[in-house]
């Protein structure tokens, strides 16, 4: 029975004992809680008060500035992307300019060139005619058929008719083919004004119905027929028609 009543007193004992280890366990708790949620640098104080949760606060300022500063970067980018663009643009105009003035100096070249070319090719051509035209110009012989002939082709160009035969015939009768025949006993030479050439023919006669083209000389064989034939044409139709003296 006493075994009990120890061991009942002893249980009571631990049990206070216990309770006081644990009060102070749950005060040393407090102050250390207390000591945490001082700020560092304040005065410590020791405080059985759980600690409350410090709120936190947000502020919209900064939002602000970031939303800000991102706007001006977007506009910074596309700023500078209208400014690339805005030369290109430009280095592309004057690249066209550059190619057209290129363009166009190539055209005028080649324009200057094609009119030269012309231009040479125009000269040569008038050359050539020129030289085709003196080539063929006709030649005489320098005899009486010679000189025949082209005083035919001159009286052709004037209308003024004539044949080969009438003006031989008549050459041959007034001076046997002589350019230099002058007749110095007739009428004509008495009164001082001898009859000269081929076809015998006075000097005023030959200035009155001399044939431009021809030479003024009276004692030129074509200059002498074809001013005969044309003083023959006027008084006789022609100097076919002439069989004598005229």
């Amino acid at each position: 029975m006493p075994k009990n009543i120890f061991s009942r007193v002893q249980s009571r004992s631990l049990t206070r004992h216990h309770k006081i280890a644990m009060a102070g366990v749950a005060t040393l708790g407090a102050a250390a809680i207390g000591f945490s949620a001082v700020p560092s640098g304040a005065s410590t104080k020791t405080t059985t008060e759980a600690a409350q949760p410090a709120a936190v606060a947000f502020s919209t300022e900064q939002i602000k500035d970031v939303k800000a500063s991102v706007t001006d970067q977007m506009a910074g980018a596309s700023l500078k992307a209208e400014q690339i663009a805005a030369k290109k643009k430009a280095d592309a105009a004057a690249a066209a300019k550059k190619k057209a003035e290129a363009e166009a100096a190539k055209k005028k070249a080649e324009a200057e060139r094609k009119a030269k070319e012309a231009a040479s090719r125009a000269a040569k051509r008038a050359e050539a005619k020129k030289a085709a035209k003196k080539a063929a110009k006709k030649t005489y012989a320098n005899n009486l058929d010679g000189w025949i002939r082209e005083s035919l082709d001159i009286l052709k160009k004037h209308d003024i008719p004539a044949s080969y035969d009438g003006i031989h015939r008549n050459i041959m009768r007034e001076s046997s083919g002589n350019p230099k025949a002058i007749n110095d006993w007739d009428i004509n030479a008495i009164n001082g004004i001898p009859s000269k050439g081929l076809l015998q023919v006075i000097p005023p006669t030959f200035k009155t119905w001399h044939v431009a083209g021809t030479s003024w000389d009276i004692y030129d064989p074509v200059a002498n027929i074809t001013a005969a034939c044309n003083y023959a044409a006027d008084k006789y139709g022609s100097m076919d028609n002439v069989d004598s003296a005229y």
